[in-house]
């Protein structure tokens, strides 16, 4: 019976065994090894990788192309506007001018025709204008490609001037210019010496630009001695002691009412204290 028992038991503990086995066998199987990549992704990625690096090297070529362009433009603009003959001064414009000519203007200027446009002194040009006594200001610009152009303003008269050289134009600023063969009738006349110092004809211009209409269309003369000893001479013969151009406006009101009242003397050097006889 025990051997029955042992026959029994015998294949059981076989299957068991075998099963054990083959699970032992299973887990320590190592995995397969990783396929690396195929030819064809290879052939793929070392023709991405050279396209990739020739658009950069194009990117380098194109950029460096473009400066070497720029560079060639700007040098050529240099040459062409500074030293080519392609924009040269070829004529001159006087603008603004009444009683100068044309002539005048462009023989005091000087511009040196020919030269290239970009390289003509305009300050030199102006120093030139300037000291033409009827120009008061004066602008000198280019006018591309072939052009300066000369603008004038001129001095306007405010009254005649003869300081024994003929008579002249005075400005509001007190400076002469030009010449009068014939003192003009809507004019007043300054008398004063040859001697007599700029700043007293600033003054008496001064004087002069501050009357209102209906006393400056009385006034036949401006007897001027110094910036303080200025003196009015009307049409009628009456004479106005007016002093410095100061409280002009006051000195004016005052004289308009002292007009109406008798005597040929008048002070209004203190519009506050006038006198007459």
């Amino acid at each position: 019976m025990l051997d029955r028992f042992r026959r029994s038991s015998k294949p059981g503990g076989s299957k068991s065994e075998s099963s054990k086995a083959a699970s032992s066998k299973v887990d320590t199987q190592a995995p397969p090894p990783s396929a690396g990549p195929d030819e064809e992704t290879v052939r793929i990625a070392r023709k991405d990788f050279r396209k990739r690096r020739n658009a950069g090297r194009w990117r380098v070529v194109r950029r460096l192309a473009l400066a070497l362009l720029l560079v060639g433009l700007v040098a050529g603009a240099v040459w062409a506007v500074f030293f080519s003959s392609y924009v040269t001064a070829r004529e001159v414009d006087v603008r603004g001018n009444g009683t100068i000519s044309d002539a005048k203007v462009e023989r005091a200027a000087a511009v040196p025709i020919g030269t290239p446009l970009a390289r003509v002194d305009m300050k030199a040009i102006v120093a030139r204008v300037q000291p033409i006594s009827e120009v008061r200001y004066v602008e000198v610009g280019r006018s591309w490609p072939h052009t300066v152009r000369i603008t004038i303003t001129e001095r306007t008269p405010i009254a005649v001037i003869d300081q024994g050289s003929g008579l002249k134009a005075l400005d509001d600023k007190g400076v002469p210019f030009g010449s009068y063969a014939k003192r003009p009738k809507h004019l007043p006349l300054v008398r004063t010496d040859a001697g007599t110092p700029g700043e007293a004809l600033a003054e008496a211009a001064k004087v002069i630009d501050s009357l209102p209409a209906n006393i400056a269309r009385r006034v036949d003369a401006v007897d001027v001695v110094s910036v303080d000893e200025i003196k009015l001479v009307l049409a009628s013969g009456r004479k106005v002691t007016w002093g410095s151009a100061e409280d002009s406006d006051k000195k004016a009101e005052v004289l308009a009412v002292l007009l109406k009242r008798p005597g040929n003397q008048i002070d209004v050097t203190v519009p506050g204290r006038p006198t007459t006889r």
